[in-house]
């Protein structure tokens, strides 16, 4: 139980400067002043139960019990500049923490943000405790005593690996729960409750905004060891058929066995899937977000071209096919760009030509320098390499030859193009120097000089502007 305040104060603990050392120096700094106060704060949500499991885990979250929003506030400044956030309820930002009271949350609407809070100090533990999501979440600590307060049995269902809701009266309250079951479940190898899996089959998904359907499943993408497990429970609880119908479409699409012997396009995508993301570690957010997403939907195409021919399962010009699925399935998730790169461009580059690495070793002696140029200007060559060796590899059982990726991207690397086209040499203020006006002309005199550096026949600037005055003798 929280500890109420008791009479006048008796002393204030010394606030020191956080140490960049400790990471709980600033959570420890708020817990002593609290109880110096008379209340009690708590360390609360995925950081006590990532502890707990033995991992890291940045965000520390503390909620304080027996201390009034005006008090809290007021102590709190003492450790540095506070922002509030919230109106009927109160959450401070302090040293990069997030100090909360514990919060009562009544559902009034539709949507995540269809919940009328109020904060209450003087909430027991486990009343507060039942607003949370599930068991394993629904743990605190108290770093000061050391103890955990676990009024849910979370630490029990860690130990079973079970992902429970806390409350089946109010979880559906909010329908994000259901792709966080997903989510947690791939990260940490949960299997979901009966019960919990009964809620989540039953709660729409219909009031969930784009961005946060893109959190969760960014999460399930770039931080599960093997995203597919969280896929395939998103399939079973009915989230792809209802939120990425260009997913839903490869369940039951065939292939041809003695290419595909796994089976069916999802369950391929499925294999692909955890080939890529055993591909992303040394890559840029951006990157990952982009290849990723380029395997979930390297195969979108193949639904509207499979077809027997010749007595073989075929899918002509999947790839093309694929581009404008891919493009539905990324406006879904409102993806453009991140970090002022343009994923969305990658990943229908990537759409449009995960086979050329295989097909292009197959005709290697046909495959110039200046394709590897052009394609550079449509997709990132490496990763389109690495797509295309997580495409082979996904193909289990089977062996198959998958060196082409590695053949591709040496090509790529040794011209300089693995990660773009070469910029060009010939700029408009090279031509206005020659005395060429700027307009439509200009234009398509640039673009014939770059066609010939992509040919690799100009080489340098001096090439490129001998090639300009010898265009415009003709």
């Amino acid at each position: 139980m929280p500890t109420e305040p008791s009479g006048p104060l008796v002393r204030d603990t010394p606030v020191p400067p956080p140490s960049p050392d400790e990471p709980l120096a600033s959570a420890l700094a708020v817990a002593r002043l609290v109880r110096d106060h008379g209340g009690r704060a708590l360390i609360v949500g995925g950081w006590v139960r990532d502890r707990l499991m033995g991992r890291p885990s940045k965000d520390v979250d503390l909620e304080v019990f027996g201390i009034d929003p005006a008090r809290l506030r007021e102590l709190l400044g003492r450790l540095g500049p506070v922002n509030t956030v919230g109106e009927s309820f109160t959450v401070y930002k302090v040293r990069d923490l997030d100090v909360a009271l514990p919060r009562r949350e009544s559902k009034v609407a539709r949507g995540h943000r269809g919940f009328e809070v109020t904060g209450d100090p003087a909430m027991s533990i486990a009343e507060a405790a039942r607003r949370r999501d599930f068991t394993v979440n629904a743990i605190s600590w108290d770093p000061l005593l050391d103890r955990y307060e676990d009024p849910c049995d979370g630490r029990g269902d860690l130990a079973r690996g079970v992902l429970r809701a806390v409350d089946p009266a109010t979880f559906g309250d909010d329908s994000l729960r259901v792709l966080r079951a997903v989510q947690f479940a791939a990260r940490f190898g949960f299997t979901l409750d009966p019960g919990t899996f009964t809620l989540c089959r039953a709660l729409p998904l219909d009031d969930l905004p784009a961005e946060r359907i893109w959190g969760e499943t960014e999460k399930l993408l770039l931080q599960a060891p093997r995203p597919s497990t969280g896929l395939a429970l998103a399939h079973a609880l009915g989230v792809v058929d209802r939120l990425w119908p260009e997913c839903a479409a490869l369940v039951g699409c065939p292939q041809e066995p003695e290419w595909h012997p796994e089976g069916d396009v999802w369950t391929h995508t499925l294999q692909v899937v955890d080939e890529a993301r055993a591909r992303i570690d040394d890559l840029p957010r951006p990157q990952r977000v982009a290849l990723m997403l380029g395997a979930v939907a390297h195969d979108f195409g193949k639904p509207s071209t499979t077809a027997l021919a010749d007595g073989r399962i075929r899918s002509l010009g999947h790839e093309e096919a694929g581009v404008a699925p891919a493009a539905r399935f990324l406006d879904a998730l409102n993806l453009h760009t991140m970090d002022g790169y343009d994923v969305r461009a990658q990943v229908l580059g990537l759409v449009a030509h995960h086979l050329k690495p295989g097909a292009w070793r197959k005709a290697q002696d046909g495959v110039g320098d200046g394709a590897f140029r052009r394609l550079a200007q449509k997709v990132d060559l490496e990763l389109l390499a690495r797509l295309a060796e997580a495409d082979c590899r996904g193909r289990r059982p089977g062996v198959f030859d998958c060196s082409a990726m590695a053949w591709f991207l040496e090509r790529a690397r040794a011209l300089g193009v693995q990660h773009a086209a070469p910029p060009r040499l010939l700029l408009g203020r090279h031509l206005i120097a020659m005395g060429v006006a700027p307009g439509p002309g200009m234009g398509r005199l640039l673009d014939a000089v770059y066609e010939r550096q992509l040919d690799g026949e100009v080489t340098t600037l001096e090439e490129a502007m001998a090639a300009a005055r010898a265009l415009l003798g003709e």
